[in-house]
């Protein structure tokens, strides 16, 4: 393909893209996020057709669109409602990420006493409803990472932190999660969303998030 043959295909793939946008606007029942990633992997089709000249290159553009990213599908959107009348009220947070996961914000109130790394009682329901279906659901990610506030040493909030994140994940394994699901990492005080000067801000930032990503496979 010629170069003038390739700038005819981008500008193609350019109105396409607005084209395709528009009629996701006009499809009420897609949520952005689900929106967004119908109208990358189009694009990314649209482009590999303009690069590929064939139905071929449709396809590995396809690919190219939709790559590294995790899929919104009606499963996640059942697992997010469970969380969310799980949680009601309890302080802890569910939302879909703009990358399409599930990410669940345990509080300190409900997950981990101050200095401590074993689950608290109020935080086992929640857990228990996270870890349902997982166990039919192997194409799912889980990652666990646990946060501390600033009282302390370095040293002692990292190894804190990580010491929550796999005491929720032995917790999920136990509830019939497979372990491999599941990776671990702790952030110690370094990823802070309140203020550490305030016992308020302290609480907050005493937390444990815990994500769910349903792997793309087309993309793959």
């Amino acid at each position: 393909m010629n170069a003038s043959a390739i700038r005819t295909g981008l500008l193609a793939v350019t109105a396409a893209a607005f084209g395709l946008a528009g009629c996701a606007d006009m499809n009420t029942g897609m949520s952005p996020t689900a929106r967004n990633t119908a109208i990358g992997a189009g694009v990314g089709a649209l482009a590999g057709a303009a690069i590929g000249g064939d139905a071929k290159g449709a396809l590995i553009g396809a690919g190219v669109g939709a790559a590294g990213t995790y899929i919104w599908s009606r499963s996640m959107e059942q697992k997010k409602l469970a969380m969310e009348r799980a949680t009601m009220g309890s302080g802890a947070t569910v939302v879909q990420t703009a990358d399409n996961q599930l990410k669940l914000e345990v509080p300190s109130d409900l997950s981990f006493d101050t200095g401590r790394a074993d689950i608290k009682p109020n935080m086992r329901p929640i857990l228990d409803q996270f870890a349902n279906g997982l166990a039919s659901q192997p194409n799912t990610e889980v990652r666990v990472v646990g946060h501390t506030d600033s009282t302390g040493s370095d040293d002692l909030n990292n190894r804190l932190s990580l010491d929550r994140a796999q005491a929720t994940k032995n917790y999920l394994v136990s509830r019939g999660v497979a372990a491999s699901q599941i990776q671990v990492a702790g952030r110690g005080e370094h990823e802070p969303v309140a203020d550490n000067s305030s016992d308020a801000g302290r609480a907050r930032n005493r937390r444990v998030e815990i994500f769910l990503g349903e792997r793309n496979l087309a993309a793959r």
